[in-house]
C-alpha cells in the first residue's frame, strides 16, 4: 500500500512539474510500494500509476491499492515501459515530467526526450523531501537503532582474544539477520590494532590482541529504514597514546551532538567537533566530515555534515554524529551515534555507552 502519495504530488507542484517517474529502489521503497527493477512509478498532480511487467502483477494485485497498476508487455508492443509512460502522459495532458537523474542511462535519457514532454532533471531534489521524518519514520528508526545496541552487546559478550575480524564480522551479520535485519546497511567495518586507522577497514584474517582497539562500525536495515554505529573495544588497557586519543575523540563527539540543533548550519556542527581536534593537535587525522544523514536511502542521505555543508538543521532530521583521530602505524578511534532533531535539540538514540570498553582476558 504506497504512502506519501501526496506529499509527492505537492512536490510537482512547487516544482511546476506535471509528472514524476520514479525508478530507484529508494523512493519506491520510501513510497512504500514494489521496489523490483521491472517496476516504474510515474505519479501525476491527481493520479498515480504502479507500471510493471507480469513478473510483479501478483504480488503487486495482493499488496497495492493507491495506486493503479498498469501492466506492460514489451514482447507484444516491441516497446519498453516509456510505450505506457508515454500513453499516460497524453492522457493526463502533461507537459512536463521529473526524472531521476542518477537513475538514467543515456540511452533511456534519449528515449525519454523523444515523449514530447519537457524534461527535468531530479536529484538532491528528491533527497531534500526525505530530509525530515515523520512520526512513522522516527519511531521505526529508533526500533532500528535499539536493535542495533543489542546486537553490539551480543557481539561484545562473544568476543575472545585471537579471535580474527572475518569472525567478528560473521558475528554481527549473524546477530543482525537473527534480530531481525533485511540485511546490513553497508558492508560491516571491523579492523583492530594499527589497522583501526583505516576508517573503512574491511575484516581481514588478522587476529585481535590485548592492549589495541577493536573497530566496530556497522548498521541494520530495518523495515526498510538503517542505522550506523561505531564502536571501539579493548583487551586490556589501552596504550597510553590511544587513551588518549580516545578521549578526545570522545569529547569531539559530544560536542558534536550538542551543535546538532535547529537551525544550525552544517557545516558549523562539523566545525564544532573539529576545533576540539585541531585544538589537541590532531587535525590531519580527522580526515572525513562529521557525519551524514540517515533513513531510508541505499546510501548516505541528507544532510551532510562536513567542511562544506550547506544544510539549515531543523526538525526531524536524522544524522550520524562520528568523528574520528586515524594515525598511520598506531590505530584509530571513531565513536558513532545515530541523532535526531526533537524539539530543536539534537537526541542520540544509541544507548550503548561511549566511555572506554576494557574486556576481561579469558
Amino acid at each position: 500500500m504506497a504512502k506519501r502519495i501526496e506529499k509527492m504530488q505537492e512536490f510537482l507542484k512547487n516544482h511546476n512539474l506535471d509528472a514524476l517517474l520514479i525508478k530507484s529502489k529508494t523512493m519506491k521503497k520510501y513510497l512504500d510500494t514494489l521496489t523490483g527493477s521491472g517496476v516504474q512509478i510515474l505519479l501525476m498532480r491527481d493520479a498515480g500509476y504502479l507500471i510493471l511487467d507480469g513478473r510483479y502483477l501478483t504480488e503487486a494485485n495482493e499488496r497495492e491499492h493507491d495506486l493503479q497498476i498498469v501492466l506492460h508487455a514489451p514482447h507484444k508492443t516491441g516497446r519498453n515501459y516509456l510505450g505506457t509512460v508515454e500513453e499516460l502522459l497524453k492522457k493526463h495532458k502533461c507537459r512536463s515530467l521529473g526524472v531521476e537523474s542518477s537513475q538514467m542511462l543515456i540511452k533511456e535519457y534519449r528515449q525519454v526526450e523523444e515523449l514530447g514532454v519537457k524534461v527535468c532533471l531530479l536529484d538532491d531534489e528528491l533527497a531534500m523531501v526525505r530530509i525530515q521524518k515523520d512520526k512513522e519514520e522516527l519511531k521505526i528508526m529508533q526500533e532500528a537503532v535499539g536493535l542495533t545496541d543489542q546486537i553490539y552487546a551480543q557481539v561484545i559478550q562473544n568476543l575472545r582474544i585471537g579471535m580474527s575480524e572475518f569472525e567478528i564480522s560473521a558475528l554481527i551479520h549473524y546477530f543482525s539477520i537473527k534480530a531481525g535485519a533485511q540485511q546490513m546497511s553497508f558492508d560491516t567495518i571491523v579492523a583492530s590494532g594499527e589497522r583501526s586507522a583505516m576508517p573503512h577497514g574491511r575484516p581481514t584474517g588478522r587476529k585481535i590482541k590485548v592492549h589495541e582497539p577493536i573497530m566496530m562500525d556497522f548498521g541494520i536495515q530495518y523495515k526498510n529504514y538503517q542505522s550506523d554505529m561505531t564502536r571501539i573495544a579493548f583487551f586490556g588497557k589501552p596504550k597510553p597514546e590511544i587513551e588518549k586519543i580516545y578521549n578526545i575523540v570522545l569529547e569531539a563527539q559530544l560536542a558534536g551532538i550538542k551543535a546538532m540543533k535547529t537551525g544550525a548550519l552544517a557545516s558549523d556542527v562539523d566545525k564544532a567537533a573539529r576545533d576540539i581536534i585541531s585544538a589537541y593537535g590532531y587535525g590531519e587525522y580527522f580526515d572525513h566530515g562529521l557525519g551524514h544523514g540517515l533513513g531510508i536511502g541505499d546510501g548516505c542521505e541528507f544532510p551532510i555534515i562536513n567542511q562544506k555543508g550547506t544544510i539549515i538543521l531543523d526538525e526531524g532530521m536524522m544524522m550520524s554524529c562520528e568523528p574520528g583521530i586515524y594515525v598511520p602505524n598506531l590505530g584509530g578511534i571513531r565513536i558513532e551515534d545515530d541523532v535526531v532533531i526533537l524539539d530543536g535539540t539534537g537526541i542520540p538514540l544509541n544507548k550503548t555507552p561511549k566511555e572506554i570498553l576494557i574486556l576481561k582476558e579469558e
